[in-house]
């Protein structure tokens, strides 16, 4: 499906040390932050007190959120669990300040505005449980690093793998470098928010090698000079781009403004994802994958001539 065909081709390739340059820049930029500023980790890695409340009807979220900011306890989370009259709530350590004092607190704060609310359970995060999920974290993270270059190698070249997964990793270190500035809360849904957008941006750069080796095996395209190869491939696809974009972050974009507090981390990190995904898929892999040297050579295995039968 085409919205439009562009005739012409975009040269891309031409403005590859533009946009590289551009990437890098952000990337420092995006590490500075991290590196400054660090990530707000929420309780599942610090550690923190947990409790789920029920009330007797719906509960209104942002009228208990309110509540318990009043408090001053740090930066809780409130969100449904199961049903709209099941609420959990997620606090910070505080020192001095046990798990039952913590809860004590919250429940007096509660009960105050609604004698019906029923604490049904307190649980405590300690600070190996969030240390566990920091290393699982970066380790699936590596995983799907370590997978997507085994099966780009497989299916095209190794230096599309390399290309393919620095573009990737620029994606993950600009969505972390926003979180760290904007002192956003990185909770489990923003880490797979991130694991989401790894396989995303890699779908779009697949799209573009498939067609990158589909013109080097077009006999008009023989004798061409690989970035004029590339750039075919690219334009070629940008309606299809357009379509995939635009639709997906509609999606996105909706999770964002509609879902709330709980899908606020998923919603963004995809968000900011997906915008820098289309972008490093294109003007960055491609061209990264043209400075290692591709080759024609490289993404058709020559035919081996069939032997003549000896009569």
């Amino acid at each position: 499906m085409e919205l439009f065909r562009i005739k012409r081709d975009i040269p891309f390739m031409s403005y590859g040390r533009l946009t590289t340059a551009i990437s890098l820049v952000t990337f420092i930029v995006a590490v500075f932050f991290l590196a400054t500023r660090g990530l707000n980790f929420s309780v599942e890695f610090t550690g923190g007190t947990v409790l789920e409340v029920q009330y007797q009807q719906s509960a209104d979220l942002d009228k208990i959120r309110d509540t318990v900011d009043q408090l001053k306890l740090g930066e809780a989370t409130v969100q449904n669990l199961g049903s709209s009259r099941d609420v959990m709530i997620r606090l910070p350590n505080k020192p001095g300040t046990s798990s039952a004092q913590l809860s004590d607190k919250v429940m007096g704060q509660l009960k105050a505005i609604d004698n019906g609310v029923q604490l049904r359970k307190v649980d405590f995060v300690g600070p190996s449980v969030g240390a566990e999920l920091v290393s699982s974290g970066l380790t699936a993270v590596i995983l799907v690093c370590l997978g997507i270059m085994a099966y780009l190698a497989l299916r095209f070249e190794w230096r599309f793998a390399v290309a393919a997964i620095i573009a990737n990793m620029h994606d993950v270190v600009i969505i972390l470098g926003c979180f760290a500035f904007f002192r956003w809360e990185f909770s489990l849904t923003v880490l797979a928010g991130i694991l989401a957008v790894l396989g995303y941006s890699v779908n779009e750069s697949v799209v573009v090698f498939d067609r990158i080796r589909e013109n080097f095996r077009k006999p008009g395209m023989r004798g061409q000079p690989v970035a004029s190869v590339i750039d075919n491939a690219i334009t070629s696809t940008m309606s299809r781009t357009i379509i995939t974009h635009f639709s997906t972050e509609m999606m996105v974009v909706s999770m964002l403004v509609f879902g709330g507090p709980a899908l606020h981390g998923f919603a963004m990190a995809l968000t900011i994802g997906i915008l820098f995904g289309i972008y490093s898929s294109v003007l960055v892999a491609s061209p990264i994958a043209l400075w290692l040297g591709v080759t024609r050579e490289h993404m058709i295995k020559p035919v081996k001539p069939k032997e003549e039968a000896v009569v």
